[in-house]
């Protein structure tokens, strides 16, 4: 098969920070000022601020904001109340702080624009002309923006993000639930379809599905992670896969 996979795939579900746009850097920078703006009013100038890599990468990447929120927090032993969606951003609440990192996060995309990963798309578009159904699964609530902003939402057929994932009640990764919900919009089985993610928590979510492939991105030198945490292969460069050349 020309696409690097199993022939028996008819779909292919993409998370889209660190997949398909180039947008990861600038989630983990908001929710680094988010973070850090909470620790220091708590531990005075002493504090151990977040760290952009480890910290993101272990308890925020790929998990809906609220989850990414209280994840982190509790590794801090912090325990702030739930409080509600209509918080002021930074208000000392999960959904407050969860709302900082939103509006910081959307400061910097007005400010910075959204680059896109170009062996992603190619990938994407040479699925798309061999007739194979796609679709972008992620927890971010602005995926609709960011996928126009970039120029690439008429690639895919269906979008399952954190707005949706609200609505319907889907439980964010690493449980599978957003991932099974956008093979149904394809009208796929799991067995049919491969999953493409970055993060260690969507890896899982896809192995956690059992679907036909899960296919780790590495954007970030975390290969071995990837593995580990599920991914049948692991590329650094997407459209490697189209020479069947897995980096």
């Amino acid at each position: 098969m020309p696409l690097g996979l199993p022939e028996s795939i008819q779909g292919f579900l993409f998370d889209m920070d660190g997949v398909l746009t180039r947008t990861a850097t600038v989630h983990a920078a908001a929710w680094k000022q988010a973070f850090d703006e909470l620790l220091e009013e708590r531990d005075g100038s002493g504090y151990v601020p977040f760290d952009s890599h480890t910290d993101y990468d272990r308890y925020v990447d790929g998990r809906a904001r609220l989850d990414g929120t209280r994840e982190f927090l509790a590794s801090r032993r912090i325990r702030l109340p739930d409080g509600s969606e209509s918080d002021q951003p930074g208000q000392p609440t999960l959904h407050g702080v969860a709302n900082r990192k939103n509006q910081v996060l959307l400061e910097k995309l007005r400010t910075d624009g959204v680059g896109v990963f170009e062996d992603a798309v190619r990938y994407v578009k040479a699925v798309a002309a061999a007739g194979y159904k796609r679709a972008v699964v992620s927890a971010s609530a602005n995926t609709a923006e960011v996928l126009a902003a970039a120029g690439i939402a008429d690639l895919f057929d269906a979008r399952v993000d954190g707005v949706v994932a609200a609505t319907r009640q889907l439980k964010g990764k690493p449980a599978p639930d957003m991932f099974l919900a956008a093979a149904e919009m394809l009208g796929l089985e799991p067995a049919q379809a491969a999953v493409f993610e970055d993060a260690l928590a969507g890896v899982e979510a896809g192995r956690a599905g059992h679907f036909a492939a899960v296919v780790g991105v590495d954007r970030v030198g975390q290969a071995d992670d990837l593995r580990r945490h599920g991914a049948d292969v692991v590329v650094s460069d997407v459209s490697s896969l189209l020479a069947g050349e897995p980096a």
